[in-house]
């Protein structure tokens, strides 16, 4: 439970390794993702093998129940996060916390790593796939092949927030006729109907200038991977900062091909996870 009154889910799985006291994986997933999306599960398998226990924290409304105020979440909302967290640290065993992002996630946790500074709850944290300049990614996935992906995520929050409009006076709320929803064919459309007004930016562009988490990197102390492909669809390679617009804490690994979550190398038959791999590495160094 939020102090807000409103709430988040939570998946937990435990590991099955015979460790004292294992370390906690945190994972913050991707826009309309959930803990059964694929790269998820496959982490979740993996760290779960190699002795982590893990909990994924379901963004509001991204678990099995709507969320109970018309608020959601979005790119740059770490309270939420850090709410959760900071309970974890009170109240649990466990003396290592680490956190994992992928894309939307990713973008948060970075952002709430700048936030943090040296009050970080986090031991040691991965970014993957994290959409750093958000005004120039939501560009990016309006362009060629990337415009079908926006146009099925699109379509998953615009059903959201169509859900809202019977539980809360939306209309007034936002200004906007729910008839409207179905016109909305971008992702500076949305964020410029609903995320940025009823989370409190003016509009699209604030809500994309506070929140990309680029600017927040030069302030991260916690030990911090970031992983990150130049080929990645959804965004360009503008967004990858060098390493003057860093802190020492980041480690970039920056490949030419993985795709935007992906990273699978091998063959059909024999994949090899690059992502695993890497996290567990990491984590175990």
């Amino acid at each position: 439970m939020l102090e807000d009154g409103d709430f988040v889910e939570c998946f937990w799985h435990k590991t099955h390794k015979q460790t004292p006291t294992p370390s906690l994986v945190v994972f913050f997933h991707g826009l309309a993702g959930d803990y059964s999306s694929p790269y998820i599960q496959g982490n979740v398998k993996a760290l779960s093998e190699a002795g982590f226990d893990t909990v994924v924290m379901h963004f509001r409304g991204c678990g099995t129940k709507p969320n109970t105020l018309p608020i959601s979440y979005h790119s740059g909302k770490t309270d939420d996060p850090l709410a959760f967290v900071t309970h974890l640290r009170e109240n649990t065993h466990y003396t290592k916390i680490y956190g994992v992002g992928f894309s939307l996630g990713a973008n948060m946790l970075l952002k709430l790593l700048g936030e943090s500074r040296k009050n970080s709850p986090f031991d040691k944290a991965v970014a993957i796939s994290a959409p750093m300049q958000l005004d120039i990614c939501a560009d990016a996935i309006n362009k060629g092949i990337s415009r079908y992906y926006q146009y099925r995520l699109l379509k998953e929050l615009k059903n959201s927030l169509d859900e809202k409009y019977e539980h809360f006076d939306m209309e007034k709320l936002l200004n906007y006729k729910r008839s409207d929803i179905a016109k909305i064919k971008t992702f500076w459309e949305f964020d410029e109907v609903y995320t940025a007004p009823i989370h409190g930016y003016a509009s699209a562009q604030e809500y994309y200038t506070k929140c990309s988490s680029k600017q927040f990197l030069k302030d991260i102390t916690t030990p911090t991977l970031i992983i990150h492909s130049k080929d990645d669809p959804f965004m360009t390679p503008e967004v990858i900062p060098n390493t003057k617009q860093i802190s020492s804490s980041i480690t970039l690994n920056i490949t030419k091909k993985g795709g935007h979550v992906g990273f699978v190398e091998g063959s059909f038959f024999t994949p090899k996870y690059y992502l695993e791999e890497e996290i567990i590495g990491f984590f175990q160094a």
